[in-house]
């Protein structure tokens, strides 16, 4: 039996695992194009890579939220351990853009889900006036994940290839996994419907021919995946990967093998009465979630994701076909509004965030991610066009400074939101974000050589820290209890849309001042002989550039003072700092 702080302790290194994930395949991304055969100078084509996750992360979390609130916080936790651990499996073999596309997308799937349900087991774990430092423990080491995640990926590239990242993913994530679903709570309080489905006890006998069945789809998959050039080589194991029609890997004995016994197993999950994976009581969560709807919901999501994510900011806010996915997400999302009037018990239940604090907690985590991209792209991208633009390692540790004081500020709004109000605090820290922003704005060439362009990341990072844990709480206290890993999700995608548009407006509106520093380009020229490469032509290249960093930096000041007042506004009713105390942990799996 163990304590409720330790079940949050490894629910948040699971989440910081997580979210290290997230930044770690910006190192990896060069090599993972060369295993899938895409050419180095062909970086758009990789764009699935990254979609693929963020199309995971955001357009499932609805659906995961809610069966949270439905099945219990640990089943969840721990299902989506599996998710993330199965998707890094499934990335570590990839042999082609399809393989590796889908490892990503149900790494996002996993990954994402492992959010809500954590800080919907703080409103369980914590009453209302003391969840403000576990919400900001576990926003610190969300974003902590930011700091180690290109870290963690360097220390691995430097004794093996991108593969190893993706395999130490997977034992992390299976042993994580294993420890939350063997930790027992007490007193514990009897769970009824959906969260008591399908539970089996710890102490029985594993399903043994399921073990079996499962044990030979994953050799035989991981055998068609990689194709050992010993065994193509060899006369008799040779002909297990002979494909019995066309070129496809699939198709050949091994292929058919690892199919059958994938399909055996789910059956065998299915059918059986003590299943090593009860996909019957997972139908039924998913069903009573409202499929439907999340479906809905998660072609909304993804329209906007895939707009904004496949452009290339350089040129057009939303890609060629942006057009196209915003009407789907526009009609998905009428379809989706209709939806939830007319269905009985639907994904977000009637006026569950009828309350001001909880939708207004959406609008405000849209525009802090708004404010929070332009901080992560752009001051490295400041550093390359300045001082350090030969090493893009010197430009990640300039946004490292920004970076190390953000989970600081979370911890701190997270002890702040037990005496002060979720909206001062929230508009402290994004005016102190804004106050950093616009000394940003004003950097010259050479700002970053002193010392003092420390303060503005250190302020900024603190300020985005600080506001963090507030929201949450604010979200928490201003929604039911059976609607929490729900409100939690909406939080988190809020703010992963308002990154995805912040920066795709951010750096067109940039961009237009770029083109109009470039006016003296043309007579530069012709000064230097018509070369560029003459300092003159160079130092006009870094004042444009400096004047495009500027506009970004200036319009995320903007953002993060809306962010402000509205939470100001919006924040008033939220009761983050005495509710009622009878909050308990409810969901133990």
């Amino acid at each position: 039996m163990v304590g409720p702080r330790l079940l949050l302790g490894m629910a948040a290194v699971a989440v910081a695992f997580a979210a290290a994930d997230t930044y770690v395949v910006v190192l990896a991304l060069p090599d993972m194009m060369g295993s899938a055969g895409i050419p180095i100078d062909q970086l758009q084509r990789a764009a699935p890579i990254v979609s693929g996750f963020l199309l995971g992360y955001v357009a499932m979390l609805p659906l995961i939220g809610r069966i949270a609130d439905l099945r219990g916080r640990v089943p969840v936790l721990v299902a989506a351990l599996v998710i993330f651990a199965v998707g890094s499996l499934v990335t570590s073999l990839a042999y082609d853009m399809p393989s590796m596309v889908t490892g990503r997308f149900l790494q996002g799937v996993g990954g994402g889900g492992l959010v809500p349900a954590t800080l919907a087991l703080v409103a369980d774990l914590y009453p209302a006036e003391r969840r403000g430092v576990p919400l900001g423990i576990v926003s610190a080491v969300q974003e902590l994940g930011s700091v180690v995640g290109p870290l963690f990926g360097a220390v691995v590239l430097a004794v093996a290839d991108w593969r190893g990242i993706f395999l130490i993913n997977l034992a992390v994530g299976l042993v994580l996994a294993a420890a939350i679903r063997a930790a027992r709570f007490g007193p514990q309080p009897q769970q009824t419907g959906a969260r008591r489905r399908g539970l089996r006890p710890i102490g029985g006998l594993p399903d043994l021919l399921g073990l079996l069945l499962l044990a030979v789809t994953l050799v035989t998959g991981a055998l068609v995946f990689t194709q050992p050039s010993q065994l193509l080589r060899d006369l008799t194991w040779g002909q297990l990967f002979i494909p019995y029609a066309g070129d496809g890997r699939w198709l050949t004995l091994l292929g058919i093998v690892a199919m059958a016994g994938a399909l055996l197993f789910l059956v065998r999950c299915v059918t059986a009465a003590r299943p090593l994976v009860d996909l019957r009581s997972w139908a039924t969560s998913v069903r009573e979630a409202d499929l439907a709807g999340a479906l809905l919901l998660a072609v909304a999501l993804g329209g906007v994701i895939l707009a904004f994510a496949t452009a290339d900011p350089k040129v057009q806010v939303f890609s060629d076909q942006g057009l196209w996915y915003l009407l789907g997400s526009a009609v998905a999302t009428a379809a989706f509004a209709v939806h939830l009037r007319r269905a009985e018990a639907p994904l977000v239940p009637t006026g569950a965030l009828r309350r001001t604090p909880a939708w207004g907690a959406i609008l405000v985590s849209f525009f802090i991610g708004a404010a929070l991209i332009a901080a992560l792209i752009d001051i490295p991208l400041f550093a390359r066009t300045t001082i350090y633009d030969d090493s893009q390692l010197m430009a990640a540790l300039v946004l490292v400074r920004f970076l190390v004081a953000l989970p600081v500020g979370a911890v701190v709004g997270g002890y702040l939101t037990r005496t002060l109000s979720a909206g001062l605090i929230t508009a402290v820290g994004m005016v102190l974000a804004a106050g950093g922003f616009l000394l940003m704005s004003r950097w010259g060439l050479d700002t970053l050589e002193s010392p003092t362009a420390t303060i503005p990341l250190v302020v900024g990072g603190f300020g985005f820290g600080l506001a963090l844990a507030p929201v949450n709480a604010a979200m928490l206290a201003s929604t039911d209890d059976d609607v929490h890993g729900l409100a939690s999700a909406m939080v988190v995608v809020a703010r992963m849309v308002g990154m995805l548009v912040g920066i795709s407006a951010l750096t067109t509106i940039g961009l237009r001042r770029y083109y109009a520093e470039q006016a003296d380009l043309p007579a530069a020229r012709e000064v230097c002989g018509g070369t560029t490469r003459c300092p003159k032509f160079t130092d006009l290249l870094r004042v444009a550039g400096i004047a495009q960093e500027h506009t970004v930096f200036t319009g995320a000041a903007v953002c993060a003072v809306i962010a402000a007042v509205l939470a100001l506004v919006v924040f008033r009713g939220a009761a983050t700092r005495s509710v009622d105390t009878a909050d308990v942990l409810r969901s133990t799996g």
